[in-house]
């Protein structure tokens, strides 16, 4: 499910602008300055896009494509996306992702990594920022961009639609189709500067941790996803320092509430009804 199926304000919103004949940058754009604060009020252009001419993304009405300049029935993305290597593209860096992300105040910012058995085996490791609760998950079929893309999505689908509001990642290859990801769960992905981990440090402190259990060298290829859950929770369950001695399971990430702007939105688009 698209971004802009999941957040029927959002929706709303781009659908107002897209008949007053914006285009989606200019929508895009504008969202990210009304609001700053708020990242589930903002979409990329590429969303939109997608949401208006790829079938089985069609959030949007279909007949708002009309209100576009070049009025087209079908749009290819700008480049092609790599199947798992080479240079990632359309990538949004560390340095625009909101500042709730960064102060950790808000819940639902993940941090993410593949810790590697062999070289070609490896398990996903997902951090919350704010709480430090763990989520893991198995790839049993391989690390290419595809594998690794269909593992996170499923795991990250099992959260609570506020839970999810950003992942930051390094510039692996294991995530070229980060695009697609975003598309089907609307959470944005950030990317760390080049060698620089401890832009995800949550992330790695746990994959550090998580070497109790999976030692360097041995092949995670086997490991199961029961597994991977019981070594999460075990890991979640312990106390942590940074939290004042409570654990992650303890320390509840809780959505927080609908902003007071977010409210008058909902109060002025009454009237319309968007599908």
């Amino acid at each position: 499910m698209s971004k802009l199926a999941l957040y029927p304000l959002l929706r709303a919103e781009v659908e107002a602008k897209l008949r007053l004949r914006w285009s989606p940058q200019q929508i895009s754009a504008f969202l990210k300055v009304e609001y700053a604060q708020d990242p589930e009020m903002q979409v990329s252009h590429e969303t939109i896009y997608l949401s208006l001419f790829v079938q089985s993304r069609g959030a949007l009405r279909q007949e708002l494509a009309r209100h576009l300049r070049t009025r087209r029935l079908a749009r290819l993305p700008r480049k092609q996306l790599p199947s798992g290597q080479g240079q990632i593209v359309d990538k949004i860096m560390i340095s625009e992702r909101p500042a709730e992300a960064a102060d950790r105040a808000v819940p639902g910012h993940w941090e993410g990594d593949l810790l590697l058995g062999t070289r070609t085996n490896g398990i996903g490791t997902l951090v919350e920022r704010t709480t430090r609760y763990a989520m893991l998950f198995a790839l049993p079929q391989g690390l290419t961009a595809e594998q690794v893309r269909e593992g996170l999505t499923k795991t990250v689908l099992r959260l609570p639609a506020g839970l999810r509001r950003s992942l930051t990642w390094d510039q692996g290859p294991e995530m070229a189709e980060h695009v697609n990801f975003t598309i089907t769960t609307g959470v944005s992905v950030f990317f760390c500067d080049p060698r620089s981990p401890w832009q995800r440090g949550s992330n790695e402190n746990t994959n550090g941790l998580l070497r109790q259990y999976f030692p360097k060298g041995r092949s995670l290829a086997r490991v199961t996803q029961d597994e991977l859950d019981q070594v999460a929770h075990e890991l979640n369950g312990r106390p942590r320092q940074t939290l004042g001695w409570k654990s992650p399971t303890n320390h509840r990430m809780r959505p927080p509430p609908v902003p007071s702007h977010r409210r008058a939105l909902r109060a002025r688009l009454r009237p319309f009804r968007y599908g």
